[in-house]
């Protein structure tokens, strides 16, 4: 696996949870939640990609349990595209089926409740999609 950082991001309707690991692959953090319809969002995410200059992207490809695309994955493909229009980044999709049940279930052990897990969930969902990639590159 090349060394270098990778982000992922959740992407939802109002919120996109953002994450990032170290260069070496091994620990995944949350990093910010951004607000999707923010006027400044493209804004946001170059300057967090020439902070930690990514060497690869992972977006959460929401599918159905079945494994049918959603319209939701339909909305993170746009996204995704968006990104490519200003990185030369490869972007890969992962699919986060249960990412977010995963989170919660991970904010619930350490002891946040349902309120302050709220602003943090969407971000730890990207730390679940974060995961799912490295393992995926580590195999590959």
């Amino acid at each position: 696996m090349q060394r270098g950082r990778r982000i992922a991001f959740d992407y939802g309707d109002i919120r996109i949870g953002v994450a990032v690991c170290d260069p070496d692959g091994i620990i995944s953090s949350p990093l910010a939640v951004l607000a999707t319809e923010k006027k400044n969002l493209a804004g946001e995410i170059q300057a967090i990609f020439a902070e930690y200059e990514p060497v690869q992207i992972f977006i959460g490809l929401p599918k159905q349990l079945s494994g049918v695309e959603s319209v939701s994955a339909e909305k993170a493909r746009s996204f995704g595209a968006l990104l490519a229009g200003f990185t030369d980044v490869e972007i890969i999709y992962i699919d986060e089926r249960l990412s977010t049940v995963s989170a919660q279930s991970k904010l619930r052990e350490a002891g946040k409740s349902a309120k302050e897990s709220k602003e943090l969930i969407d971000a730890m969902a990207a730390v679940e999609i974060l995961e799912l990639g490295l393992q995926s590159a580590r195999s590959s």
